[in-house]
């Protein structure tokens, strides 16, 4: 079976590798499309708790062996601690993550607990299916920060996390959404998308911002552009360093929200979502591209803003 394998840091390679092995409880997904994610671009130019050699891949659809159209949901949690009764098995302390812990959707083939699988809406593309995972977690953030209809939005970065949260606040009834990004070429795609600004610095006061990149300049950055009791939801994951004004927090009453992947209804919300959005941002490459594709954006590139690599 072929496969992208991280094998050391900053090295990807497609090889040959072992069929997976189906445990009981376990299903057989061939996989149709799998995205690349930014936290594997930097989990491979700076390894931490992903552990080469392995297969990643935690954002995928496939089909099973009885032929079921079906998107996995990457989180496996417990189920019987005390944050998993709370709803909460996003953030369980034992949760594992397949393309992280277990083997991934960068292969032909994978095998995952019955339980992760989501039936795929009729007519939903594989395209629109390979992104679900991404936008459950804009839905999720959303929702964290109280589905603020009215609300004036500010989103720091317009990668495929940014470019969700725009489009997830537009469809929830934002007043004005603002997208800043370094790139031309992704303020053009936001804008494109129906971003009221899209632009490379955020100014001005914002009831909610997103920050999908998560540096400490960022992180400050958000705050700054709040207004007094707004809240900033962070889902990025670049920097470890908080680098805001707390006094200044305090002064303000605002809130800073962590926003980790997604509950169960986020999931099947942006399932429902995706199959009627403009996704022309999203390209499709070969899986044995996969080694060119995945270095490229590692490197730097911002086209395409996401990446199926379909087997």
């Amino acid at each position: 079976m072929r496969a992208l394998v991280f094998t050391a840091p900053g090295t990807v390679e497609m090889r040959d590798v072992a069929e997976p092995e189906v445990g009981a409880g376990e299903v057989l997904v061939h996989v149709m499309a799998s995205g690349i994610c930014g936290s594997e671009l930097h989990g491979v130019k700076t390894p931490g708790f992903r552990v080469p050699p392995l297969v990643m891949g935690h954002e995928f659809a496939g089909r099973t062996d009885d032929g079921r159209q079906v998107i996995v949901n990457p989180i496996l949690s417990c189920g019987d601690c005390d944050v998993c009764e709370l709803g909460l098995r996003n953030v369980c302390r034992r949760r594992r993550i397949v393309g992280v812990h277990t083997p991934g959707g960068f292969a032909e083939r994978v095998a995952v607990p019955a339980g992760a699988l989501t039936e795929m809406p009729a007519g939903l593309s594989w395209t629109a299916a390979g992104v679900v995972e991404p936008v459950a977690n804009a839905v999720h953030a959303w929702s964290l920060a109280g589905a603020p209809a009215g609300a004036r939005v500010g989103i720091i970065g317009a990668g495929a996390i940014g470019l969700a949260c725009s489009q997830v606040a537009l469809s929830g009834g934002a007043a004005r959404v603002e997208v800043a990004d370094r790139a031309e070429d992704r303020r053009s795609i936001a804008a494109g998308l129906g971003a009221h600004a899209a632009v490379d610095e955020l100014t001005g006061e914002y009831d909610v911002v997103f920050d999908a990149v998560g540096t400490a300049g960022t992180h400050r950055a958000s705050l700054a552009l709040l207004r007094p009791g707004g809240t900033a939801v962070w889902l990025g994951l670049a920097d470890a360093t908080a680098g805001f004004d707390a006094a200044g927090l305090v002064r303000g009453e605002q809130r800073v929200l962590g926003s980790f992947a997604y509950g169960d209804a986020d999931f099947a919300a942006a399932t429902e979502l995706v199959g009627g959005w403009d996704l022309s941002w999203v390209g499709t490459f070969p899986l044995e591209d996969g080694a060119k594709v995945f270095t490229e954006l590692m490197n730097g590139g911002t086209v395409p803003v996401k990446a199926l690599l379909i087997p």
